[in-house]
């Protein structure tokens, strides 16, 4: 099982947030290779982040929850997800609005993307 690993330090958001990104109607990625990190197979550096001006707490961690379960399907059935890269998601209020299906969706082309980009 791949374990995420959540980005710590302030400095370390700052330098993935000046990086590329790609947006949807459900979140907003932020990606960017890693550099000087030895590569493991079954550790996936993501962040979820949301913003306080989306609903309440409960919302939050909803939002955080869905986005969260459609980033370990895509692993466990695809492994279409660059391991070697550091991932930002910023979660938006669509994705406790809509169904899980659409979510997944959206999700799985936004890392195909990503996989074409850096190859």
């Amino acid at each position: 099982m791949i374990k995420f690993k959540s980005l710590n330090k302030s400095s370390q958001f700052l330098n993935i947030l000046k990086k590329r990104k790609l947006d949807t109607k459900y979140f907003t990625l932020f990606f960017d290779k890693n550099h000087n990190v030895k590569k493991s197979n079954n550790i996936l550096n993501i962040s979820f982040v949301m913003k306080k001006k989306i609903g309440n707490a409960v919302i939050r961690n909803k939002i955080k929850r869905k986005l969260k379960s459609a980033v370990q399907k895509i692993l466990n059935n695809n492994k279409q997800i660059d391991m070697s890269c550091t991932y930002v998601i910023f979660g938006k209020n669509n994705v406790y609005k809509d169904k899980f299906n659409l979510v997944l969706n959206e999700m799985n082309n936004t890392f195909l993307k990503i996989k074409k980009i850096n190859n």
